[in-house]
């Protein structure tokens, strides 16, 4: 069908309700994606392998291979077997930061978080955020109801995660769809910095559990505010709280909780 989705025959069963049926319905894709940075393997993400230059570039602010969009030398995506490739070209001085930090990974158990250092590394201060916004309930309100109207893929699948950015007023900007959360929001940084628009002008909409990654890695983007529609983790609060972040959670057309507000800028 695209590369976002494809038709596949299944067979309904009435349980509640009567109604037996055979249908085709759009399901999301789900794709290894071999990220390679300089000619490195650097690692394989399942995503949706749409918007991947996109993903690419909030990939590499993400984790830090790169601090601007102007370092990135270029981008290639091309379907392999099995999946795609996408490799990021960077200067030598940041390619010389993907080697290490890929020598890193390597040496990193399945997990991703044992041994005393990692999580050292996971639990390293974040940059304090700077940024604040004129913003109000109203503003959240907005957002929300207009985040189905940029959510196609989910509509069509119901098996994919959106995340937006948003005005102070709540206008949704600019919205991307991934089969995973963090790759929505690494889709939705990239295309913030190819577009030159400043995260730290709005707010980040997530469809999704809000994990202590997501918080990092608003942050990062030097965003002020993040809301999502379900509820943080411990972890995903304290890292708010610490670095400035306003966080809304739980967000829905009745009422949302205020995680973290440190400025005040949710009136």
């Amino acid at each position: 069908m695209n590369d976002k989705m494809i038709p596949l025959p299944v067979r309904r069963l009435g349980l509640a309700e009567a109604g037996d049926a055979m249908l085709t319905r759009s399901i999301a894709i789900e794709a290894p994606v071999s990220v390679e940075v300089g000619g490195i393997g650097y690692a394989v993400m399942m995503a949706t392998p749409a918007d991947l230059e996109d993903y690419a570039v909030g990939f590499a602010l993400g984790e830090g291979l790169v601090e601007t969009v102007d370092q990135i030398g270029r981008v290639d995506a091309q379907p392999i077997e099995g999946g795609w490739a996408l490799r990021i070209w960077l200067p030598p001085e940041r390619n010389a930061i993907a080697l290490e930090r890929a020598r890193k990974r390597v040496s990193e158990s399945s997990c991703g978080l044992c041994g005393i250092e990692n999580i050292e590394e996971v639990l390293r201060p974040l940059p304090p955020v700077t940024a604040r916004i004129a913003t109000d309930r109203r503003a959240i309100a907005a957002a929300l109801a207009a985040l189905r109207d940029h959510q196609p893929l989910a509509r069509a699948t119901g098996a994919v995660h959106a995340a937006a950015f948003c005005s102070p007023a709540g206008a949704i900007l600019l919205a991307r769809e991934d089969v995973g959360r963090h790759n929505a929001l690494d889709k939705l940084i990239g295309a913030l910095a190819r577009a030159g628009t400043d995260p730290a002008s709005g707010f980040i909409l997530l469809s999704a559990r809000c994990s202590y990654e997501l918080v990092e890695k608003t942050v990062r983007a030097g965003c002020p505010m993040l809301v999502t529609l379900s509820a943080p983790t411990s972890l995903a609060a304290a890292r708010a709280s610490a670095a400035g972040l306003a966080l809304v959670a739980l967000a829905r057309t009745d009422s949302a909780l205020v995680v973290s507000d440190p400025h005040g800028m949710i009136a």
